[in-house]
């Protein structure tokens, strides 16, 4: 009995420590304006060029602009920058 206390104590302690992880989807909170607000693909080119990455394409995706560039490092990822400020507000690797 004692030993089935302890595993539960232990086990409820762990389910409490465990950090809560954002979702994929939740950089889209960062993004998103009215259409007429958003900056130009070549604006958000510029500006993704300027951050220093070798932009190869932009679309919209959702409520972000999606930049697939390549990195210094010369690793291929995709942006995922604010349509209105130009902001990244995510980077995702793709190897």
């Amino acid at each position: 009995m004692k030993n089935l206390l302890i595993l539960t104590a232990a086990s409820l302690t762990m389910s409490l420590a465990t950090p809560a992880f954002a979702s994929d989807d939740d950089y889209k909170r960062n993004c998103g304006a009215a259409t007429g607000q958003w900056m130009s693909i070549g604006a958000i080119s510029d500006k993704a060029s300027q951050k220093g990455y070798n932009v190869r394409g932009v679309e919209r995706e959702g409520n972000c602009y999606e930049v697939k560039a390549v990195n210094s490092n010369g690793n291929r990822v995709e942006l995922y920058m604010n349509p209105v400020t130009g902001e990244i507000v995510r980077v995702k690797n793709k190897y």
